[in-house]
């Protein structure tokens, strides 16, 4: 018979957590915040801390001081209160929170916590998951411990693989996240762009390697070999069409050991003779909407914003407090206007944008990350009995909003609800669109004196006028723009 107390230890562990008395370890984390701990308990909950504190040289009173600047003080509080007293509390603590303590518990090598977080992460918070899929998926590969969450994002993508493949950050995947999909046999792409996503996705890691590969020397052949080393061998070219292998295999067939090829070649010529390279089987076709087989990669829905945007979007849109998840957003972005393809004159959004309803304005602010935006579930109005009063009208509604968007520098999303629904949205008088384009009231404005929003630093965002909620910018100074895009909001059908 065994009888075990483990409750009254860790209860005593954490009461000498908390003694001050007799800690030989000092540990600075975030803003230097210090905690301190005792090495023989560190070592043995913790590989990490056992390395990383074995050579570090004691103080005269034999302590030991270890500096980690990029763990927050929250995070680390509960890390150390897991390593003495073997509880986590997760009560009333938000999901990116239990995310990165999942991640700082691997940095840590505390196994036992890890593998726990990650199950619990996708058992309980998988709409999370879903809605932060890019965050999620390029951050379980920077260390290759988290299989279960591999496997859950990778299930995902070989279903939708427009999500990885088709991101503007595609280029800069980890090679590691990048073959764990290759060796999916249900992706599903056809063989022949996939061939060409590595091969974008190869030659992108090498700036020396010209775009035109008709430029490339022998050396720059054998570059990309070595950059794909890992991926070649996952390609299942035996199941190119021979066109395609003709066209779009054979300008790199240096890259492809020479059995390889001879063997290629020779399959399609006589498909019944012996060959010695490996065939893999075909990928299994899951769905029957493949993507549909063009020259380019199919190009992102927007130049500016993510699909993770528009599900956090389309949730705003519904006034849902959970965020949709990518594979359930409700409604589709289409595309009316684009700066860069359609010109940045105020008045081409008017001529454009009059009578669209349910439309999203999106602006990509020239010498920041910030994206700001801004929803109308009115008409645009460009007709002149319309907008007669002090050169236009306002729009009457309480479910416009405007916002900033998350993004690499920006680290959570802004909303801004309309406050004073009679000010919401603000339609121009005609002789004046040639200098306004759309405006939330007066809080979120774009304006340009020489016509070209991309000119001129005129474009506001002001939230002194206090028609929306709260501000969605720091400061109130008049910006110029990259670009923009208005989209037209539209409900999918089942």
């Amino acid at each position: 018979m065994t009888l075990k107390f483990f409750n009254k230890l860790s209860r005593n562990f954490i009461e000498l957590l908390n003694d001050k008395d007799d800690y030989n370890v000092i540990i600075k984390v975030g803003n230097e915040k210090s905690f301190t701990a005792h090495f023989n308990v560190l070592k043995c909950r913790s590989p990490y801390f056992y390395k990383e504190l074995k050579n570090i040289i004691p103080n005269e009173n034999n302590i030991k001081t270890i500096t980690m600047p990029n763990i927050s003080d929250e995070i680390f509080d509960i890390i150390l209160k897991y390593i003495y007293g073997g509880i986590v509390d997760l009560e009333n603590v938000e999901t990116r929170f239990i995310f990165d303590l999942m991640v700082t518990a691997n940095e840590f090598k505390i196994e036992e916590l890890t593998k726990k977080l990650e199950n619990h992460l996708i058992e309980t918070k998988s709409s999370w998951l879903k809605s932060h899929f890019s965050l999620v998926y390029r951050s379980i590969f920077n260390e290759n411990e988290f299989k279960d969450l591999e496997k859950y994002c990778n299930d995902i993508v070989v279903k939708y693989p427009s999500l990885i493949f088709d991101a503007e950050d595609f280029t800069s995947l980890q090679e590691s996240a990048l073959v764990s999909l290759l060796k999916r046999d249900d992706l599903q792409l056809e063989e022949v762009i996939i061939w060409e996503y590595i091969i974008k996705w190869g030659i992108s890691q090498n700036s020396t390697l010209s775009a035109d590969f008709k430029e490339w020397t022998n050396e720059n052949f054998t570059t990309l070999k070595t950059t794909l080393q890992q991926c070649l061998p996952l390609i299942r070219y035996f199941h190119i069409p021979g066109t395609d292998v003709s066209n779009k295999v054979k300008p790199y067939k240096k890259i492809l050991d020479e059995q390889l090829w001879d063997d290629l070649t020779q399959y399609f010529v006589a498909p019944s003779q012996p060959i010695e390279s490996i065939i893999l089987p075909p990928r299994t076709i899951l769905t029957r909407n493949l993507p549909t087989r063009t020259k380019e990669p199919t190009k992102p829905f927007s130049t500016i914003i993510t699909f993770e945007h528009a599900s956090e979007i389309s949730s705003w849109i519904d006034r849902k407090a959970n965020t949709y998840s990518l594979t359930d957003i409700p409604y589709k972005f289409q595309l009316i206007l684009r700066g860069s393809i359609n010109g940045f004159a105020p008045q081409t959004f008017w001529d454009i944008c009059h009578n669209h309803a349910n439309t999203i304005v999106i602006m990509k602010v020239k010498g920041t990350e910030e994206i700001l935006g801004g929803y109308n579930p009115l008409v645009w109005y460009t007709d002149a009995a319309v907008n007669t009063y002090l050169g236009g009208s306002f729009g009457h509604t309480y479910d416009s909003f405007i916002f900033s968007l998350k993004n690499g520098n920006i680290q959570n999303s802004i909303i801004s609800r309309v406050k004073i629904g009679t000010k919401s949205i603000w339609h121009i008088s005609k002789i004046y669109q040639v200098y306004y384009g759309p405006s939330f009231g007066w809080d979120l404005c774009m304006i340009s004196p020489s016509s070209n929003f991309a000119f001129d630093y005129e474009s506001t965002c002001n939230n002194n006028y206090d028609h929306y909620e709260i501000p969605i910018r720091t400061t109130t100074d008049n910006f110029s723009i990259v670009d923009y895009e208005v989209f037209k909001i539209i409900k999918k059908t089942s």
